[in-house]
């Protein structure tokens, strides 16, 4: 490994370790070699996912197979699924075909981080100075525990105590002279032990059998592979300055890693401030209006701590837990950012529902938790030299006429994706962020250029033929007569100068309850207005006007 004299930083991510000086009665005459203790949580978020994720996905257990899938590849599974071949980085269809019965899940980093900071903090209060490499693996020196405990054993024994308590039971602790070396020491562990140590000094020779592509990725793997290397002990044998030059610095940094040369430095992280706030309620609590009094002081307390680091949220999810065992999780969003009774306002919304205040739960509660998903600088949020002006009475406004009707009384239109005008429109809550516009195509959708007024309700027409009948649509898109009359909702008729269409539309054809199958019709009357018609089993109908 890299000595203290060697000044070259990695940009290798080191798996959980903890990092000590080791060396005999000479020590000060020795080179100082770190012996770093490693990964106290294999593969995380296996464990953590059955726990977090058993109820919202509906009684996913720890024996089910279980992959989440990031960008169409594995990122992490069950044991249980890798039992059964599938491995980190395989093809989302390969991972299904060594293992049909597969519960596959999307990966989300927010959630991973989240689920697993209450392990950290765990770990954190037994051994100070964490550095969290990425959820499921920790790195700390090794130093300070093995004095305290009385060696390598007992730390790592007292590590896996940890981490059990904090309800992680599957871990792996290993202990080697580098924070590489340690995680593959974890990774090695035996069925049955949970601990791994590689001897002082000895770390080349045990990364010797492991496969290259541990340490080089998947073009450079592929090259060495070609090229007749494929273990660490080779590719460690080979030059370094020739490697150097073949494969750059990445190469060369590669090759001190399976070299057992790593110049990784274990960089403890500082905790960060815990904004979230919890009460419990004993005896728990049935009515919206007592749980939203009850809880006001926790707003309170969670508005200072964020002011106190010079910070305001705008997004923040509350947790809700009751008598009979049942979760409520929702997040909230904030067009400026939440105040106390903002925060009172969003509990009392996600309790009540469509009830009112006084109504009563269907389960006490016996928990409520509020944390910031989204917070943002005060400096960014501060009003101008003049004020806000009119946008800031609308804001205030709106949120009081809110916060008297509700979460939905008060919407701004957004418009979303659809083939008909109506759908397109998308009621959104005054604070919530409007649905991202979709950039699919909706075939039979009307292009550019949309009418200016749209109908929800369309009322009926009469498009009539020159013989007074109504104009049809055959199944094959054919128009019975061109229409000579237009007469809107029971109106006088009056002439049609022009017409084009009918464009047919066609929905859900494979569903015979849902199917609709439309055409759409345009014409302009005597008076040059345009219209949008639509043809249905309910007749014709004015979708929109061409105002």
């Amino acid at each position: 490994m890299r000595r203290e004299g060697s000044r070259r930083r990695s940009r290798h991510p080191s798996p959980l370790c903890i990092g000590s000086t080791s060396g005999g009665p000479d020590d000060s005459r020795r080179p100082r070699t770190y012996r770093p203790l490693a990964r106290p949580h294999d593969r995380a978020l296996v464990p953590r996912l059955a726990r977090v994720r058993r109820e919202p996905r509906g009684g996913i257990v720890r024996e089910n197979p279980v992959a989440l899938i990031e960008a169409g590849l594995v990122h992490s599974c069950s044991p249980s699924a890798r039992a059964e071949g599938v491995a980190r980085g395989i093809r989302l269809r390969e991972a299904q075909l060594r293992c049909p019965a597969l519960v596959v899940l999307p990966y989300d980093a927010a959630l991973d981080a989240r689920a697993f900071e209450p392990v950290v903090r765990a770990i954190e209060a037994a051994v100070p100075g964490v550095q969290l490499v990425r959820p499921g693996t920790l790195a700390m020196r090794a130093r300070g525990p093995v004095r305290y405990y009385g060696g390598e054993e007992a730390a790592a024994r007292a590590l896996l105590a940890t981490a059990a308590e904090a309800g992680v039971e599957a871990a792996q602790v290993g202990i080697a002279d580098g924070p590489f070396a340690a995680e593959q020491a974890a990774r090695g562990t035996r069925s049955g032990e949970a601990v791994g140590i590689v001897p002082a000094e000895t770390s080349a020779a045990f990364l010797a059998p492991l496969p290259v592509r541990l340490v080089a990725d998947a073009r450079t793997a592929t090259l060495l592979n070609r090229l007749g290397v494929r273990t660490l002990g080779e590719f460690a044998a080979l030059p370094e300055a020739d490697v150097r030059r073949r494969f750059g610095a990445a190469g060369a940094f590669a090759h001190d890693l399976a070299a057992g040369r790593e110049a990784t430095r274990v960089v403890p992280r500082t905790p960060p401030p815990e904004f979230a706030v919890e009460q419990e309620f004993e005896p728990p609590l049935d009515r919206v209006d007592q749980l939203a009094f009850a809880f006001r002081v926790r707003a309170d307390e969670f508005v200072d701590r964020l002011r106190a680091s010079r910070l305001v949220c705008t997004a923040l999810r509350i947790d809700l837990d009751d008598e009979r065992g049942g979760h409520s999780s929702r997040a909230w969003l904030h067009p400026r950012w939440f105040t106390a009774a903002d925060v009172v306002d969003r509990l009392r919304w996600q309790l009540q529902g469509a009830a009112s205040a006084e109504a009563g739960l269907a389960s006490p509660v016996v928990r409520v938790r509020v944390v910031p998903e989204r917070v943002d600088s005060t400096g960014d949020h501060e009003d101008g030299l003049w004020g806000g002006g009119p946008d800031e009475r609308i804001h205030h406004g709106l949120t009081r006429v809110q916060s008297l009707l509700g979460h939905d009384a008060v919407v701004t239109a957004a418009i979303g994706g659809g083939r008909m005008l109506a759908d397109r429109q998308v009621l959104v809550p005054w604070g919530d962020r409007a649905p991202t516009a979709s950039t699919a195509p909706w075939p039979g959708s009307l292009p550019t250029l949309a009418p200016a007024s749209v109908f929800r309700e369309r009322p009926a027409v009469r498009l009539l033929d020159a013989a007074g009948e109504s104009v049809a649509i055959d199944a094959r898109g054919s128009v019975s007569a061109p229409p000579a009359t237009f007469a809107f909702a029971g109106g006088a008729p009056g002439p049609v100068t022009a017409w084009a269409g009918p464009w047919p539309i066609v929905e859900r054809w494979w569903d015979a309850e849902h199917a609709r199958r439309v055409h759409r019709f345009q014409i302009v009357d005597g008076e040059g207005c345009a219209w949008l018609l639509v043809l249905g089993e309910g007749g014709w109908q004015a979708e929109a006007r061409y105002d």
